[in-house]
């Protein structure tokens, strides 16, 4: 299959010296559901955001869709979708306006955003409040908005940050199965979670990070072996 998403001996130090993440690398395949789990501070977030351009980094290379994010950053993000953990909306605009504010960077035609705005608005049960001020959103309605404005372009690679957090089980269901149509239409995801048992059921492969360092990553079913998968984490975490 095709890399879409290809990290390479990829470090970050911070002041002082310490390394938050070391020589690491991860190749994300096209149909990939791929879960990156650690425990706080292992270096997920760091990683998440030296992929979609965010942070700054001096060591390795990290590549989408066989374009250096260090060489040519946006026309990685052109093809990439970001979610962070707590979304920054404009709080100013409403919740239709966001999404053609999003639409318009990506130069996605008319016909195309609001067909897609009307399947995901609907999707997600939120196409009633699209008229309303974003300042008006609960936190699960922001994150909503966020995650259908990651969609609205069809991005190669979707990158999310704790993406079930905050979402009610309803949302939560129907996120996992906007993730698999997603990689069913040659796209791959890349996402961080504390929620193991979503990681096992939905995810084909797993990379478990660990003070910086990867320590084991593959197909779920390879990492995890006879236990599940919190039984392999944890007793990976609780080892040297």
């Amino acid at each position: 299959m095709k890399e879409i998403l290809s990290i390479r001996h990829y470090s970050k130090s911070y002041k002082g010296g310490k390394k938050a993440v070391d020589d690491l690398n991860l190749t994300v395949e096209q149909g990939d559901i791929y879960g990156f789990i650690g425990h706080n501070g292992a270096g997920k977030t760091t990683t998440i955001r030296a992929v979609v351009g965010v942070l700054d980094f001096e060591e390795g290379d990290i590549q989408i869709d066989g374009i250096s994010i260090k060489k040519d950053p946006v026309a990685c993000k052109k093809v990439t979708a970001y979610i962070p953990d707590n979304p920054d909306l404009y709080d100013h605009l409403t919740g239709i306006q966001y999404l053609n504010f999003i639409a318009d960077l990506f130069g996605v035609s008319k016909p195309d955003r609001e067909a897609r705005i009307q399947k995901y608005g609907d999707d997600f049960q939120i196409t009633a409040s699209f008229g309303d001020l974003i300042s008006s959103y609960s936190h699960g309605m922001k994150q909503k908005l966020a995650i259908i404005s990651a969609l609205i372009h069809q991005p190669k690679l979707l990158v999310l940050d704790e993406p079930f957090v905050g979402l009610d089980p309803q949302a939560a269901h129907t996120l996992k199965t906007v993730m698999a149509e997603l990689c069913r239409g040659g796209s791959a995801i890349f996402f961080s979670t504390h929620v193991l048992d979503v990681a096992e059921k939905l995810c084909n492969k797993i990379a478990i990070i660990k003070g910086g360092k990867l320590v084991t990553h593959g197909r779920t079913e390879e990492v995890t072996g006879d236990n599940s998968l919190e039984e392999v984490f944890l007793e990976l975490i609780k080892h040297d």
